[in-house]
C-alpha cells in the first residue's frame, strides 16, 4: 500500500508540474509590449471565461493559496452570488515549509485569513508588481507573531513571500484592480497549508501545527458549503467564522455570546457527517503512518535532481508533495527529534505530536469544529457515522448588488464607510 501511495504521489507531482495552469507558454503575455502594467487589462481568454460562468468583469474576487500543492487560485462572484474559480497559477517560489509565519526572519510564508484593500496594491514594486498579504492580521498580532512586507509579487524569488512569475502577477494584480474598481472594499486572501480534505488532515495529523490547521479548517469548510468568503473575526486569540454576536469582538479579549445562522448550521451538519466517513476511511488507510513535510532545502534538492542541466528559473523551490513522503509513525517521530536536536521522548517533540503513537493508532473522529465554537486542541465529539449525501440544494443568499454593479473608483472611494451587511443577512430574507 505504501509503494502504491508513493507512486501515486509521484504521478501527482508530475501532473502538477506539467498541467496547464492559467498561464502557459502559448498564452503568456509578452511583457516587453506591456505599456502600462498597472492598467493592463485581463486577457481576452479570461474575459470570455468570465462571461461563460456568469461573472461581471468587476465583481468581487477571493484569493486562495494552497502551499503543499504550490497553487494560487482566483475565485470570483457570479450573478447567483456564489463564487467560482476563474483562474489558478502554480506558485513560482515559496520559502520555509508548511505552517504559519511566527516571527520575522523565519522564512515562513503566512497562513490564515487576510483582508486586502486598495492600499495593499503596490504598483511600484521592485518585484514587478506586488500585493501585500496584510500580515500580521488581528490574529497574528494577538498571538505575538511578527514580520513585515510579506507579499504576493513577481520575480520568482521568495523569503517568506508567495512569489509568482511577472506574467502571473500581472494577471493577479488586474483581477484585484478590477474588483476594487467594481466597489469591492476588501478582498479576502485565504492561505492554507493544503486542501483541507479528510485524507490530508489525517496525513498531517502529527504535525505540531495541527490544532492551528483545525481552526483554519472551520473557515475552509464554511466556504466549501456556501461558496462565499466567510465573515472572519478574532477573539480569545482565535479565529471565529460567520458568527452572529451579541457584542463586539476583541482579538485578545473574551468572545461575546455567539450563534451560527441556522441555515448555515444545517448545511454544515450534512457536510460534517460526510467528512467523518471520509476521515474514518483515511484513518484506516494511514493507521500507523503519517506524512513527513519536507524542508525547503529538501524541496530544492528534488528540483535540482529532476532538472539537472535545465533552466531552474521556474518553480525553483519545488513541490512539497514531490519531496515529502509517508513514514511509519515511530520513524517520523525519530526524524523530527533529530531535526530539532532533541531526544525522541522530549516533551517539546511530543508536544509537536499530539498523543504520539496512540493518536496515530486510534481511529478517532476529528470532525471540524462548527462555526458556533472556537477551534481548540480538544477533539470534537463525533456524531454516529451514517451514510449521507450532501443536500441537493443549500440555502441561497439574497443577491448582493455590490457583486454586479460597477462603481467608478472615485465613487467607491467617496462612499460612506458604513459596515457592510453581515454574512448571514444574505442567507434568509426573514432574518
Amino acid at each position: 500500500m505504501r509503494i502504491r501511495y508513493l507512486a501515486s504521489l509521484s504521478l501527482m507531482a508530475l501532473a502538477l508540474a506539467g498541467c496547464n495552469d492559467t498561464l502557459d507558454s502559448a498564452t503568456a503575455i509578452d511583457l516587453s509590449k506591456v505599456k502600462n502594467k498597472v492598467e493592463q487589462p485581463l486577457p481576452d481568454r479570461i474575459v470570455a471565461e468570465m462571461a461563460k460562468k456568469g461573472m461581471d468583469r468587476n465583481s468581487p474576487i477571493m484569493i486562495r493559496i494552497l502551499k503543499e500543492e504550490g497553487v494560487m487560485e482566483i475565485w470570483k462572484a457570479k450573478t447567483d452570488n456564489r463564487f467560482d474559480k476563474i483562474a489558478d497559477y502554480k506558485i513560482c517560489a515559496w520559502s520555509g515549509r508548511l505552517g504559519p509565519k511566527v516571527k520575522e526572519g523565519d522564512r515562513q510564508a503566512p497562513e490564515g485569513f487576510y483582508n486586502l484593500t486598495p492600499a495593499n496594491l503596490n504598483p511600484n514594486s521592485k518585484y514587478y508588481l506586488a500585493i501585500n498579504t496584510g500580515f500580521p492580521n488581528k490574529y497574528d498580532s494577538a498571538n505575538g507573531r511578527s514580520g513585515v512586507n510579506l507579499m504576493i509579487h513577481g520575480a520568482c524569488s521568495s523569503s517568506g513571500c508567495y512569489s509568482m512569475t511577472d506574467q502571473q502577477v500581472l494577471e493577479i494584480y488586474a483581477f484585484a484592480r478590477d474588483a476594487f474598481k467594481g466597489g469591492q472594499k476588501t478582498i479576502q486572501l485565504e492561505a492554507f497549508p493544503f486542501r483541507m480534505t479528510a485524507e490530508n488532515m489525517v496525513r498531517h495529523r502529527l504535525s505540531s501545527n495541527i490544532d492551528f490547521w483545525k481552526m483554519l479548517k472551520a473557515g475552509y469548510d464554511d466556504f466549501e458549503v456556501t461558496k462565499r468568503p466567510p465573515e472572519v473575526e478574532v477573539c480569545e486569540k482565535k479565529y471565529v467564522f460567520n458568527q452572529q454576536a451579541d457584542g463586539p469582538f476583541n482579538a485578545s479579549g473574551k468572545c461575546p455570546a455567539m450563534t451560527t445562522p441556522p441555515a448555515l448550521q444545517s448545511a454544515l451538519v450534512a457536510y460534517n457527517k460526510s467528512y467523518k466517513l471520509d476521515y474514518d476511511k483515511a484513518m484506516s488507510k494511514y493507521s500507523d503512518t503519517a506524512w513527513y513535510d519536507p524542508t525547503e532545502a529538501e524541496r530544492k534538492a528534488v528540483v535540482a535532481k529532476q532538472r539537472a542541466g535545465h533552466d531552474l528559473a521556474y518553480a525553483p523551490t519545488g513541490s512539497a508533495l514531490a519531496a515529502g513522503k509517508i513514514m511509519k509513525v515511530t520513524e517520523l517521530e525519530t526524524l523530527m527529534a533529530r531535526q530539532s536536536n532533541l531526544p525522541t521522548t522530549s516533551p517539546t517533540v511530543m508536544a509537536g505530536m499530539p498523543s504520539g503513537i496512540h493518536t496515530a493508532k486510534a481511529n478517532i473522529a476529528q470532525l471540524p469544529l462548527t462555526t458556533a465554537t472556537i477551534a481548540t486542541a480538544t477533539p470534537v465529539p463525533a456524531p454516529t457515522a451514517v451514510a449521507v449525501t450532501l443536500p441537493a440544494t443549500v440555502p441561497v443568499p439574497a443577491e448582493n448588488p455590490l457583486a454586479y454593479t460597477q462603481v467608478p473608483v472615485e465613487s467607491a472611494q467617496n462612499q460612506p464607510s458604513d459596515k457592510k451587511a453581515p454574512f448571514w443577512k444574505f442567507w434568509s430574507k426573514s432574518e
